[in-house]
């Protein structure tokens, strides 16, 4: 499985891991709240030689946050290659094709495609969503882009932004038994990678690569299973009780209750390297994303124990 059976190379170092059949690692940092590049550095510092790539967040939960494409630039200074996350929501079609030249024209190489979160859960509810195109559209937009050196309009492009393209992937929201689909329908659109939501529920993702692996999906497509250690009890119940999408088994929860001398953060961490080791022996999937939620400095702790250091270099 490679994407220069189509012809062209990113120069991404992600695809070139992935590619060589490497077990891959990703990370997450989430701009700041205001303009301060200090603290884009700072986060960056914990990650750097720990992962192939760091995800930059655009304007996560709704929030306003640093742009992903300035705090990705910052992170190409640091040594580090950025997966530039766009979502659906503030942009339209011309505004994004316009951001996806921009970023390659300065070094980016990766880029997830997302919807984003409805606007009403941020902290500018009134503001207008945009929603031009959805996820699946935008996959298939930079597909054109890179593939035909064409905009969405039709009109010929100059210099075709060749981006590895990763969306991401939700095994556990209702109805289950579509689940696959939709990822079958992003494979169809032209991702070469995807990132699951956070895992925890492991029975039912085991099923839903089951079904992925039968349907021959993972073999067109890398997979890196999502992983964000639990730091409290009542984070893991948030999850389970207020986040969409999310599915926390009461077993996480009794075991992060019982944790020994009350070291719960600890007992997170156990539980998403205990993770790790099995997604390194599970069909189809390729990899694990990180996300450490403004837990940066512990991703060094967490590659260690979870043995996937060295990272590769390819």
């Amino acid at each position: 499985m490679s994407t220069e059976g189509n012809g062209f190379k990113s120069g991404s170092n992600l695809e070139k891991v992935l590619t060589a059949g490497h077990f891959a690692f990703t990370g997450e940092l989430g701009p700041p709240r205001g303009a301060d590049v200090e603290e884009v550095v700072k986060k960056a510092a914990h990650l750097k030689g720990m992962v192939d790539a760091v995800n930059i967040t655009d304007n996560q939960t709704a929030v306003v946050r640093m742009a992903s494409w300035a705090a990705s630039l910052i992170l190409v200074q640091q040594g580090l290659e950025p997966n530039f996350q766009m979502v659906c929501r503030d942009r339209n079609r011309l505004a994004m094709q316009a951001d996806i030249l921009g970023v390659y024209a300065h070094g980016i190489r990766n880029m997830l495609c997302l919807s984003g979160d409805h606007q009403m859960f941020g902290d500018h509810p009134q503001a207008k969503g945009v929603f031009d195109i959805d996820s699946m559209q935008l996959i298939s937009m930079v597909k054109q882009m890179r593939d035909e050196g064409k905009f969405l309009g039709g009109a010929e492009l100059e210099g075709a932004p060749k981006i590895f393209i990763g969306a991401a992937a939700n095994p556990f929201a209702d109805p289950f038994e579509w689940r696959v689909h939709r990822l079958a329908k992003k494979v169809s659109a032209g991702v070469d990678f995807i990132q699951t939501q956070c895992i925890y529920n492991m029975e039912k993702f085991r099923e839903w690569i089951k079904q992925a692996n039968d349907m021959g999906l993972t073999e067109k497509v890398y997979i890196l299973a999502g992983v964000t250690p639990m730091k409290s009890v009542g984070m893991a119940k948030y999850m389970k009780s207020k986040v969409p999408g999310m599915d926390v088994p009461d077993e996480i929860i009794a075991r992060l209750q019982g944790a020994e001398n009350g070291k719960v953060a600890e007992e997170g961490i156990k539980i998403a390297c205990e993770q790790i080791e099995e997604f390194k022996e599970l069909n189809g999937v390729h990899g694990v994303h990180l996300m450490a939620i403004e837990w940066e400095h512990k991703v060094p702790e967490i590659a260690e124990r979870a043995k996937v250091l060295p990272r590769p270099t390819v």
